[in-house]
């Protein structure tokens, strides 16, 4: 297995856990408040929007040559790091709340 398809497999696994823990608090936003629900849906909308911008940039990552991939490498843990963060924070205010 090259280094290019080993840190794709990575990255798609973490991306994974991400879209898992985006679908727990969806679940958990069905049954808090309405008002609460509400209030945070669009948070929880952009943390979908980065899983996609994610996505995208995996599969620019897979469909580049040997030689290209390490240019597209950083464009793709900056993503990443962005989203991760993105993900630990919003879960992290939006449990809190769900809890009303």
């Amino acid at each position: 297995m090259s280094t290019k398809d080993a840190y794709k497999q990575k990255i798609e696994a973490e991306v994974e856990l991400a879209q898992a823990k985006l679908a727990e608090l969806r679940a958990e936003a069905k049954s808090s408040a309405a008002d609460t629900r509400i209030k945070y849906e669009k948070q929880i909308e952009d943390l979908e929007h980065k899983v996609d911008t994610a996505k995208a940039k995996l599969k620019e990552l897979g469909e580049a040559s040997e030689d290209a991939w390490e240019h597209l490498k950083e464009g793709a843990e900056s993503v990443w790091d962005k989203l991760s963060s993105a993900v630990r924070d919003t879960a992290t205010k939006l449990k809190d709340k769900f809890k009303d």
